[in-house]
């Protein structure tokens, strides 16, 4: 972002907000007219103005009397109360507040539903302290001297001018008044307004007003840690609001099983949401706002009635027996943040360093919550704070620890976490509710991270995580939306099958959150219900997707992939023949290593093994054809793979992957036929064997060729590899 310009990033995929408040006209309700509002996303790249223009045009007082009024009697008190008031007394609001309106108006919509605004100029501060474990004054500490405060936001508008405090007032007065005419509410998240210690600022968010559940704002949260370190507990606090008793009381109502209640542990993948209204409060019952006991739990389509934006919170297991579930969570789900969750009384150890590397290895920005404050001595959460802030600062994570203790800190952090190599640090307690509010106030902030990954003009694309049998409905799927959107009754493929196959399927309905809408677009997690196919017929780890468009070719199914990997860790080698099993968005399945071809740092083949004997069957021909199309006949009773590319003994060539290696892998699927596309981030795993890499061909035959890793990759455009 520039010193002088306020520029709407490009990247930023433009999702839908929340369920009902104000009915808008039908013809903006309808849903061609929310499908062109989602074409037309993208106008946001040519959205920019001058900030002394903006302050100009903010400054200027509307001239009808109610809102000369309004603007007399509050002065320079700019409260919420001042934006509830505007829409009473609209009908005569000056062209300046409708000019200043239409701008908030193409700002949140080319931002997906929401914009933070950075009102005035930050002071920089010394960058000494702002990762120590005494919280520094501002989060500015971790910004070189040479760049002002906001310009990598890509979130956030920053309005990089001086501003007095008279003129911070009246500038975010007359926004809430402007924001109101445009079925958005503006509200104040940071404002300071004294002119002795530093120039005055404010951070604003300005958050469209839904229409209908199809507009919901949805973030995803992954919550990992190692067992008994109060994830479930925190997310029933944080969820149904109350306090816990210590003794597990708040985490009872996330169990799903039985045996989860009586041994107090998750062993499944819950889901909890957490909905914001449209001015950032929290939607849970009146009761429990107030009170250490927690009120009657909201459905979720209550919740979403009532909410502007909804964090999903994906409830992980914490058991080492349980880790493929929590790896298949972390790959399948697409989270767009990981909420690691540390006992002060424990500390960083077992699983919650695996959970670690995997975040890092996906490259999903992290947070952690140090729980368990109220019962720890100090000289053990001193040094839990200091472990931690160690294994952050490594150069396995590379992250600076910030520690979370002010409001402004939260707006900074949240802004900043999705950009930045940062790792913000609250300290909780779900007993005394200490910094709750904090935590609650930096998911409503929190962009999406991934947004700038689902292209809403793309054909549609769909990943199945779950698939059920509902009576009188049918199969159901539910999942994360890819790429484009799609519409009831939209005619789609879905596969591939045992036979590597696409079958066709269209749509009955369709969820988000338990609520029934007209589409999904991309971004979105939602549930189809499916018509012309059977429940025995789906399965996780398959894709659904528009039909091919005529002349382009059709999705392919492959037994084979090539992956660009690094071992992370082998007790001794790995050869061909191994086997592991790999973790690739919902794909969960055996693979065994048929070729291995070492590379060295800048991606060269430096030894390969090459079998003799060559692949007769299914192989790749030069129209594209899919490889898999015969896989039923190249898997044999016992479920081993015949007919593909084989070592021999007589190999002359045998290299093997150790620890620190980097390699390209060829991996041969043991069951059925999946889809993939090159780009795809996967993760194996075998007892203590661990490997990451991304997948860079699907479907090759013939020897493993270094051609297919990009050349000239940019530092640090692996994200990876570089947490490796």
């Amino acid at each position: 972002m520039s010193h002088t310009t306020i520029n709407t990033d490009q990247g930023r995929s433009t999702k839908p907000a929340s369920a009902g408040h104000t009915k808008k006209s039908e013809s903006q309700g309808s849903l061609d007219a929310l499908t062109s509002a989602f074409s037309n996303s993208h106008i946001a790249s040519e959205l920019s103005i001058e900030p002394e223009a903006f302050k100009k045009l903010a400054l200027q007082d509307p001239t009808s009397d109610a809102t000369a009024e309004v603007g007399k009697q509050n002065g320079n008190q700019h409260t919420d109360e001042v934006a509830k008031k505007a829409p009473e007394q609209n009908d005569t609001l000056s062209q300046t507040a409708k000019s200043l309106g239409s701008i908030l108006h193409d700002w949140t919509w080319s931002q997906g539903g929401e914009v933070i605004l950075s009102l005035g100029r930050r002071t920089q501060i010394n960058d000494e302290s702002a990762s120590s474990a005494t919280p520094a004054k501002s989060l500015a500490d971790a910004i070189p001297n040479s760049m002002t405060m906001g310009d990598k936001l890509e979130d956030v508008k920053h309005i990089n001018m001086s501003l007095t405090s008279k003129e911070l007032s009246t500038i975010i007065r007359h926004v809430k008044l402007a924001a109101s005419q445009v079925d958005c509410q503006a509200t104040t998240l940071f404002e300071h307004l004294d002119e002795k210690e530093r120039e005055p600022f404010a951070f604003i968010m300005v958050r469209r007003i839904p229409s209908s559940a199809q507009e919901l704002l949805e973030l995803r949260v992954a919550v990992v840690g190692n067992v008994d370190a109060g994830k479930s507990s925190t997310l029933g606090v944080l969820t149904r609001g109350g306090l816990d008793d210590g003794r597990g009381k708040a985490r009872v109502n996330l169990f799903r099983h039985k045996h989860e209640i009586e041994s107090g542990r998750t062993s499944s993948v819950g889901m909890e949401i957490l909905g914001f209204d449209v001015g950032g409060g929290v939607v849970m019952n009146i009761d429990a706002k107030n009170t250490s006991e927690p009120g009657r739990k909201m459905s979720w389509e209550e919740i979403c009635e009532k909410s502007a934006k909804v964090v999903s919170f994906i409830d992980l297991a914490g058991h080492e027996r349980y880790l493929k579930t929590t790896v298949g969570g972390l790959t399948g789900c697409l989270p767009d943040f990981v909420m690691l969750m540390v006992g002060a009384n424990a500390g960083l150890i077992g699983m919650s360093k695996e959970h670690l590397g995997v975040a890092l290895a996906l490259a999903v920005p992290v947070l952690v919550c140090i729980t368990k404050i109220d019962m720890t001595p100090p000289h053990i959460l001193e040094a839990t704070i200091k472990q931690l802030t160690k294994i952050l600062r490594s150069p396995g994570c590379r992250k600076t620890p910030i520690f979370i203790e002010s409001p402004e800190q939260t707006v900074d952090a949240a802004l900043r976490l999705g950009h930045e190599r940062i790792c913000p640090i609250f300290q909780i307690s779900n007993v005394t509710g200490h910094n709750l509010n904090l935590l609650r106030s930096f998911l409503n902030i929190l962009p999406q991270a991934n947004a700038a990954k689902f292209s809403p003009n793309a054909p549609f694309k769909f990943q199945l995580q779950d698939v059920f049998s509902v009576p009188f409905v049918g199969c159901v799927v539910s999942g994360v939306v890819l790429s484009g959107m799609v519409k009831v009754g939209d005619n789609l493929i879905i596969g591939p099958d045992t036979l590597g196959q696409f079958t066709s399927t269209s749509v009955r309905s369709i969820q988000r959150k338990r609520v029934n809408v007209e589409m999904a677009t991309a971004g979105q997690s939602a549930s189809f219900a499916l018509k012309k196919i059977r429940r025995n017929q789906v399965r996780k780890g398959m894709v659904m997707m528009s039909k091919a468009v005529e002349g382009q070719p059709p999705p392919r199914a492959v037994m084979t992939c090539d992956a660009e990997i690094l071992c992370l860790y082998h007790s001794t080698t790995l050869s061909v023949g191994s086997c592991m099993v790999l973790h690739a968005a919902s794909i969960r399945q055996t693979v065994r290593i048929t070729q291995i071809a070492k590379l060295d740092a800048q991606g060269n083949i430096v030894s390969s093994t090459w079998p003799n004997q060559a692949n007769k069957a299914g192989q790749n021909t030069s129209d594209g054809s899919t490889e898999a199309g015969n896989a039923s006949e190249s898997v044999s009773k016992n479920g081993k793979q015949t007919g593909m590319n084989e070592p021999t003994s007589s190999s002359p060539d045998k290299p093997v992957v150790r620890t620190g290696d980097r390699a390209l892998l060829r991996l041969q699927f043991i069951r059925t036929a999946e889809y993939l596309e090159p780009g795809l981030k996967l993760i194996t795993r075998e007892g203590k064997t661990k490997l990451i890499g991304v997948v860079r061909a699907a479907g090759q035959t013939g020897p493993l060729s270094a051609d297919i890793i990009p050349k000239n990759r940019p530092a640090g455009s692996n994200e990876s590899e570089a947490n490796a």
